[in-house]
Parts: structure tokens; sequence; C-alpha cells
């Protein structure tokens, strides 16, 4: 089941609110982990016994640790076999078929690929980790422990949530009408960027790829480029309004990525729910920045090959991840004086276009695919009739998410909302959405979501 499809926007997500807020206070947290089970286990019902698994293992792991540590003794071999546990479940499901293939094994297992499971493995592992370093108690409740691993609303595709975050949610949270008002503008936004925008980019896509000429493959590029980041970021913003529905709040996870002017900053607003679990869980034990420009470069190394595999178990993944690797070090060992002189324009256009190209080594998991897409950005070469009529058709919304990826329409926005008719625009405007997206929704055939994958 997805956000953007009929039956949960018109049958689960009304029945699952409805329940909720009619149930006594201290139910609702059990509600809330049925409906959870039950979204998980619709669409991959052979999977939902692999989750409750992880969900007691590691709620018996936190109690081992916390228990180990009350008593004044070494919590160390219950951490470890946490993590040990965790990244075994992951490297199976995720990543046997890809070693398999890599050290040229004769028997490849086939390993289907669970949904959501690199998301709620990663907010496991945060979770023992935390208890261990003593930074959040450990939660004796299961089904509030339950509750924040299977949470329907950042379950398939995140945002990353840390224990520490919304532990004390899960406990006292109060849900309100502002809340849950501020919950279903972000709502119905996150589904236009998903329905609206990030669909039709994506069709875009699919027609450049193949059509003759120089251009068509720098719309293409720039098309994918809008699409992932519509695909994601509404799918976000559809978990944190979610969240908020039912009283959590959620942080951010994207920040009008593509205005950065370096690639440092594009890591700092992209997924960054993602960059900020590597840094506190992988980068830093490792660490850091404290122990000479040597071990950094390793660590920064280490920190973006795990950030590629993460996304994916295929080559194009790893070399993504050290793209971004060498781009970050070229920047701050070598080009920051130079790029620091830069307009503040002419910065953002070249991270703009790093950002693009390194989604071209993200998209194509086989590299001879790739070396011929490239090929085609700077083989002068003039488009056909269809390309040209393609491209033609979907420059309005073209320009419309590339301006959508700015500040510019928020900032719009929210100074209309101080005007006297800004209450009522509000609530008119996300009507329209919503009632575009349901028509999109009974029309379109083309709902691929990205991220699902990972």
């Amino acid at each position: 089941m997805v956000f953007s499809s009929n039956i949960f926007l018109f049958l689960f997500l009304p029945i699952t609110l409805g329940l909720y807020y009619l149930a006594p206070r201290k139910l609702r947290t059990p509600v809330l982990l049925l409906a959870s089970l039950i979204f998980y286990g619709w669409g991959e019902p052979v999977y939902l016994l692999l989750m409750i698994s992880v969900i007691a293992a590691n709620y018996g792991f936190g109690l081992w640790i916390a228990r180990r540590q009350s008593r004044g003794q070494s919590a160390r071999t219950a951490l470890v076999l946490s993590v040990v546990f965790n990244l075994a479940v992951l490297g199976w499901f995720k990543y046997a078929g890809f070693f398999a293939r890599s050290l040229g094994l004769s028997t490849v297992p086939q390993v289907a690929l669970p949904i959501g499971i690199s998301f709620y493995i990663f907010q496991s592992m945060s979770y023992t980790i935390d208890v261990y370093r003593r930074e959040v108690p450990a939660q004796r409740d299961p089904v509030r422990f339950g509750t924040y691993v299977s949470m329907f609303p950042q379950l398939i595709a995140g945002p990353i949530v840390r224990y520490r975050d919304v532990a004390k949610q899960l406990e006292e949270r109060r849900e309100n009408l502002p809340q849950f008002a501020s919950g279903v503008s972000l709502f119905v936004v996150g589904l236009a960027k998903k329905l609206l925008l990030a669909n039709q980019m994506g069709a875009l896509w699919n027609v450049m790829q193949t059509e003759p000429g120089t251009l068509c493959a720098w719309v293409g590029m720039f098309a994918y480029t809008l699409q992932i980041y519509f695909d994601f970021s509404g799918y976000s913003d559809m978990a944190i309004g979610l969240g908020r529905m039912f009283g959590f709040e959620f942080l951010k996870n994207f920040d009008y990525p593509y205005i950065s002017r370096s690639v440092t900053e594009f890591w700092r607003r992209w997924h960054i729910s993602l960059s900020t679990w590597f840094r506190e869980y992988v980068y830093i034990p490792l660490g850091g920045n404290r122990r000479g420009g040597g071990r950094q470069v390793l660590n920064l190394l280490i920190v973006w090959m795990l950030t590629g595999l993460w996304h994916g178990a295929s080559w194009n993944f790893v070399l993504w991840g050290l793209y971004y690797a060498a781009l970050l070090m070229l920047e701050k060992w070598l080009l920051a004086p130079a790029l620091e002189r830069l307009p503040a324009l002419l910065r953002q256009a070249l991270v703009l276009l790093l950002a693009a190209l390194g989604w071209m080594l993200f998209y194509f998991e086989d590299l001879g695919g790739l070396t011929v897409f490239l090929a085609r950005l700077v083989t002068p070469l003039a488009m056909g009739a269809v390309g040209r009529n393609r491209v033609l058709a979907y420059l309005p919304l073209l320009l419309i998410a590339a301006v959508g990826a700015t500040p510019w329409p928020a900032r719009l926005w929210a100074q209309f909302e101080q005007t006297s008719l800004g209450k009522y625009g509000r609530i008119l405007g996300l009507a329209a959405l919503l009632l575009l997206c349901t028509a999109s929704l009974a029309t379109q055939s083309y709902n691929p979501f990205i991220y699902f994958r990972f």
C-alpha cells in the first residue's frame, strides 16, 4: 500500500483516523500499532513476521543493555550482538545476491527485498545504540516500542526517525486541532508533489532516454533530477504530515537541496535523516575529523561507500557514494577558496549540475548504459520532431517544477496567508490540490515510487 493510492486515501486512512480518535487515549498507541502492522502486511504479509521478529529482538536487546548497565556491568556484548543481528538481517535480505555475484559464486541466492527494511533496521539500530550511550532509557512497553519501529507514516521510506526524537511523544503526546490541520496541509502538498510533479517528470524522463538529440538528453537528465526530488521529498512531506495527524512531530527531511551553494550544503539539505544517521552512528564513532587528515579521508570513504550501498545492492550505488566522497574532499581541501570567490548563482548552478550528473550514476545500474547516455550529453545532435514536440509540451510543467524546487513558492504563500483572504485561500488551494490529485489517480497508470526499492 502506498500513500498515493485510492485505497490508502479513501479507505485505510479515514478508518485508521476514525478508530484512533474514537479510542480512549490509553488505547491510541495500540490502535496505531495494529494499523501499522496491517499497513505493512497489506502488500507483503510474508514479511510481517520478519518485522515482528526485528521488533521483538531489538526490544529484548534494549532491556538487556539497560539491565547490564543498571548493575554496573559492561553492556558492550549486548550492543555488539544487537548490531550484528540487525546487520545480518539487512545483509541477507538486501545484499546476499549482490555479494554472491561479486564473489563469482556459482549459486546466487534469490532473496526478495522486503519494502522499507533499510529504514526500520536503521531505526532499530539507533535505538539500541542510544540506550547503550545512556541517551534514552530502554522502552519497557513492547507496544510503544513496536509502534516506534513500525509506525506506518514513515515505515516504508522514512524519514529515519531516531528513538530519542520521539521517545517522549510515544508516552505523552497530546493531539490538537492546529497540529492535525497542519498535518493535513503538509500531506496534501506532499501528495501533489508526488502525483502532479514527480510522476510527470518521470514520464518525461522515460521518453527522453530514447529520443535522439543532445537537448533531449539534457532535458531528460534534469527531468529525472526533479523527479527524484519531488518523489522523495513528497513522500517525506506526506510522512511528516501523517505523523502530525497522530500527534507526532518528525524532523524535516528535505530543505530545498537544489539551491545549495556547495556539495557539503547539498547533503545538509538532502535526505537529512540519513545524513544525520551516518554522521552520528558511523562517521563520529570512526573518529570523524579528530584523528588527522589521513584518517578523515578513510572515514569519509567508508561512510560514503556505505551510504551508496544503503541505497541499493549494485556497484553503481557504491560508485555514486564514492563520487560524492571525492566531491566533498575536493571541495573541502582543494577548491573551497576558489569556489568562495564565485558568484552565488554560479555556485548554485555548479552544484545542481554535479547533482544531476550524480543522479545519472544513481539511475543506470548498467555502467555501459551510463556511458552511452553521458556521451549523448556532449555529442552535438539535433532532436527529432517527436522529441521537440514532447519538450515543448512539457516546458510549462518543467518550469513549474524548477520553481517548485526552490523556497520561492513557500515564501510567496506565507506572505499571502497574512492577507485577509489568506485563511480561505489556503483552504481553497488545498482543496484544489486534493481534487487534482484525485483526478490524477483516476487517470494515471504511471505511479512509481523510486525509494521503495531501498
